[in-house]
């Protein structure tokens, strides 16, 4: 979907206007498992485009007596292998070059400066290459062939480690493994063209020089006069039918009465037209401060969750940490995040992501979908929020990147249960992990960014990628 229309349009005039099919037009129809929703989707979702990646071939010619063998056929390994990484890569752009030694290596970088970054893949030992590329200054994974590239990528890895280079090494005889290290760099390419709405009045010094220093991506600064006059203008019909739409598929509505629902729909409307005006892939906005001072008379929450269910990213409290992290695993994933503050329970080895607001679509979506009930938010009681009952049993990733000491965090847990507890937050997810070593190496704030799946190994070769210091939460430090 290349954006968001803005403005009221019913099923029967949708179905209308595309002749019949919904595949006529840019608009995807909304509904999905849950039906019947007389509403075309308006979150933006920007297309990206293909990362550009330098993939350098390192051998000695043929006829030298070596590793892997004295007349290995070079040129059809690496034929037969790019053809593989082209398959499996199909969100990357691969330029192809050979290099026999360190001056070809340098040649190469020099010559493709402006790829987002290499994979040096050794087919053979002893050209210098490898370690040419891992000091090219750009992200780099560097594969083994196994039994051909092996002595030269260890010894290059050696060197990774004691400078801390940015460079992912992958010796494993599945290919998979390879493959999935690679496409990390249409992340990177991802965020690159990535524009964030920070909606916030006191804006954090440097904070768009930093994002764009790091990641690549721009943010815009939205402040909550102009947030107020897109919600003035949002279209109070369509709001009232998004209202409609999830109070008939929430599971029960305890708190908030049906205005305070069309309210929330308003502000969903507002800033789908702030994204779709600034082109931004993630909004996230100082939702408590503005809320509690009346600069907004809306909480966000069922507008992040709708966002977050659609494949955009909606995040609480003008937090860019969180934006980010909740971007890159967006784009590594397809799946959606969500923010929590946590509480750590040692007795029953969990921690509980609580935030009053939640998906209810962690597989991605079109994934299936798990009931959720309309809130107050907890912790003034007013306004409209989101409990997501979320599935159990499921392994989950939770982590943070923290911009500013281009440090991160991750642990991984299996959930156990929705928290049904009247303190604090809505949704209260449960996982079971190594609490104590959580509480034990707990830094970086409060929030958390919880993702379905088992992604740690990707999300420590991502970390690697863009050069931040990872600390594995869940593990002993020692």
């Amino acid at each position: 979907m290349a954006g968001c229309y803005y403005g009221y349009v019913s099923r029967r005039r949708f179905l209308q206007i595309a002749g019949g099919t919904a595949g006529a037009l840019i608009l995807a129809p909304f509904g999905g498992a849950e039906g019947n929703a007389a509403l075309v989707r308006r979150t933006p979702v920007f297309p990206k485009g293909k990362a550009r990646v330098g993939l350098i071939f390192s051998h000695i010619p043929a006829g030298n007596p070596t590793w892997p063998t004295k007349d290995y056929d070079y040129d059809a390994v690496a034929d037969k292998l790019t053809r593989k990484l082209r398959a499996e890569c199909n969100n990357i752009d691969f330029i192809v070059r050979h290099a026999t030694n360190a001056d070809a290596g340098r040649a190469a970088v020099q010559e493709l400066g402006d790829v987002d970054g290499f994979v040096v893949y050794n087919i053979g030992i002893w050209t210098g290459v490898p370690n040419t590329i891992a000091h090219s200054g750009k992200p780099v994974v560097m594969v083994d062939d196994l039994y051909a590239g092996s002595g030269e990528t260890l010894i290059t890895n050696a060197t990774v480690r004691k400078e801390k280079l940015p460079v992912v090494t992958v010796s494993s005889s599945d290919f998979r493994d390879v493959s999935s290290a690679v496409r990390l760099f249409g992340v990177i390419r991802a965020m690159k063209e990535t524009t964030i709405l920070d909606v916030v009045d006191a804006d954090i010094a440097g904070i768009s020089n930093q994002v764009k220093t790091v990641f690549g991506a721009n943010v815009v600064r939205l402040d909550s006069k102009e947030l107020a006059s897109y919600y003035e203008r949002s279209n109070v019909q369509e709001a009232a039918e998004w209202a409609d739409y999830w109070i008939s598929n929430a599971k029960s509505v305890r708190e908030p009465t049906r205005e305070e629902i069309v309210k929330s729909a308003r502000m969903y409307l507002a800033l789908c037209r702030a994204m779709q005006d600034a082109k931004a892939d993630a909004v996230t906005l100082d939702c408590l401060g503005m809320f509690y001072s009346g600069r907004i008379t809306a909480y966000p929450c069922l507008s992040h969750f709708q966002m977050n269910n659609d494949g955009s990213t909606g995040i609480c409290e003008a937090d860019i940490n969180s934006t980010c992290t909740q971007l890159l695993m967006r784009y590594l994933t397809g799946r959606p995040g969500y923010v929590s503050d946590p509480v750590i329970d040692t007795a029953r080895n969990e921690i509980i992501y609580a935030h009053c607001v939640s998906h209810n679509r962690p597989y991605g979506p079109h994934g299936k979908s798990n009931p959720y009930i309309i809130r107050s938010h907890a912790e003034d009681g007013k306004g409209a929020s989101v409990q997501s009952l979320l599935p159990s049993g499921e392994d989950v990733t939770t982590l943070e990147f923290d911009i500013w000491s281009k440090r991160g965090v991750v642990h991984t847990g299996k959930t156990t249960r929705n928290v049904d507890e009247p303190k604090a937050c809505r949704t209260k997810l449960a996982a079971k992990t190594n609490a104590q070593a959580i509480l034990d190496n707990w830094d970086m704030g409060w929030h958390r960014v919880t993702v379905f799946g088992d992604w740690r190994r990707q999300v420590k070769q991502l970390a690697q990628l863009y050069g931040f210091t990872m600390i594995e939460e869940d593990r002993s430090q020692a």
